[in-house]
């Protein structure tokens, strides 16, 4: 199974690691080519019952609660992304040689010859959004596209469907990029870089080089953040193909080969006939929504991708105004008593949250929940001067406080010990308490939400039902 496309499945040996959201349509797919697949699952609850059930019936072979063993005779593993490279199963494969792919590397393996080229974007935090503008600034030059990738839309999906696209806008997670050894994109950018599933990675240094598999062999661009380093260094380790070129952007002047920002305006010094004496105008800040530092980042991120693929300056302004952010980032819910309360319940960790924290002042900030090993000093020092008040919530909000009694002695601090469904409606009461005419209420909980929540999206429903509340 070298590095090109898989013409003959018929007979191949395939065990698919995990159902989920991948592992499903993985099996489907090799099923339907002709492979003797057997899916492997840790868990059998009744939704990997029901699942099996469905596979069953088509002719795969399913193995719940057994995700150890390899199955005799396998030929590759096709695993969910999720799935930690120490697993037994994985250890077992490399002493029998056996390659394991995502399945990122699977869609791109069976794209066929005439397949839309990617333009991938990776980043702790920003994927989706950017990804979600770089549809939209395509969409408006013309180009027939989807977001794909790890934000709902399955690649596989994408590849195989009826759909002739011209360019695919793709969001890649670190684990995805960790199992997608020959993925090649047209163009791809690394929005930034922060501590982030470590004890998957193993280390720091792990995580970044997964994250710079992005760039391995980018045709015309690799796009970096100008304001964070790593991603630099990054681009210089990749091996690309000839002619491909390092662009950068930033929230400042950009200089030759890169995209900024300039008297309320941004432009692109990258793509334009000289770029060391003439600028492009793409955008105003005010056509970004919501007009906050890192959304602004996130916007020329997704213009420098565009533009690699040669989309006119006018579809760049177009298609950033036609964009809506999903809810729970950075999303306004109502203006009470001359307070802005806003729901960012999407910040799910520190570099999210400092990014939140960036783009208002005063605050009244409402944090907390499972830190999931993060440390909170660098993000409480950095955001300090801003901080009108502090309300914690959550499993793990004392490490918030210990941070803020360190490094924000003098600000408030309020701590809801209840973790009932009732504990959100007291802590927007408590944050208007705090909070004055002219100030953010800010849920930017820099902390996972499975302490009390079932996902970030429920947190931030209970947030704006509370903001309601007050208002009525």
């Amino acid at each position: 199974m070298g590095s090109g496309q898989v013409t003959n499945w018929q007979g191949k040996r395939v065990t698919v690691a995990g159902l989920g959201v991948s592992g499903v349509p993985a099996a489907k797919v090799l099923h339907a080519r002709g492979a003797h697949v057997t899916v492997v699952n840790d868990g059998a609850d009744e939704r990997a019952r029901a699942q099996a059930a469905d596979l069953e019936a088509l002719g795969v072979t399913v193995r719940l609660g057994d995700g150890a063993s390899l199955p005799e005779g396998t030929e590759l593993i096709v695993t969910a992304p999720g799935w930690r490279p120490d697993k037994p199963l994985f250890t077992a494969a490399a002493e029998a040689g056996v390659p394991v792919w995502g399945d990122v590397e699977l869609a791109w393996r069976l794209r066929g010859p005439d397949a839309a080229p990617w333009l991938a974007v990776t980043g702790t935090n920003g994927k989706t959004t950017t990804v979600q503008m770089l549809a939209s600034i395509l969409t408006a030059a013309g180009l027939r596209t989807a977001a794909v990738g790890n934000i709902g839309v399955s690649l596989l999906d994408a590849v195989l469907g009826d759909e002739p696209y011209d360019v695919l806008a793709v969001e890649l997670s670190s684990y995805q990029l960790h199992w997608a050894p020959s993925v090649r994109a047209h163009s791809a950018a690394v929005l930034n870089l922060a501590p982030d599933h470590l004890d998957w990675h193993g280390s720091m240094e792990a995580y970044a080089r997964d994250k710079g598999r992005i760039y391995e062999g980018n045709r015309v661009a690799c796009v970096y953040n100008v304001a964070d380093k790593a991603t630099e260094d990054l681009v210089r380790e990749a091996d690309v193909e000839e002619g491909c070129r390092a662009v950068g952007f930033t929230l400042g002047t950009p200089a030759p080969s890169q995209l900024g920002v300039v008297d309320g305006v941004l432009v692109d010094r990258a793509f334009v006939e000289d770029r060391h004496t003439s600028a492009q105008e793409l955008a105003e800040v005010s056509d970004v929504n919501p007009p906050a530092p890192h959304n602004i980042a996130n916007a020329l991120a997704a213009a420098a991708l565009a533009r690699a693929f040669g989309v006119p300056a006018t579809a760049v302004r177009d298609g950033l105004r036609a964009f809506r952010p999903d809810a729970h980032r950075i999303a306004h819910v109502a203006d009470v008593d001359g307070v802005a309360y806003v729901d960012d319940s999407k910040a799910t960790n520190t570099h999210a949250a400092e990014a939140s924290l960036a783009a208002y002042e005063p605050i009244v900030w409402i944090a907390g929940g499972l830190a999931k090993g993060a440390t909170f000093d660098e993000l409480v020092a950095r955001s300090a001067r801003r901080l009108r008040g502090v309300v914690l919530i959550g499993a793990d909000r004392a490490l918030i406080r210990e941070a803020l009694a360190r490094h924000a002695p003098e600000v408030p601090v309020v701590d809801v010990d209840r973790t009932d469904t009732g504990a959100m409606l007291q802590a927007v009461r408590e944050a208007r308490r705090l909070a004055e005419p002219g100030d953010t209420v800010l849920l930017a909980p820099a902390c996972a939400s499975m302490d009390m929540f079932t996902n970030y999206n429920q947190r931030g429903d209970a947030f704006a039902e509370a903001v309601r509340e007050l208002g009525a």
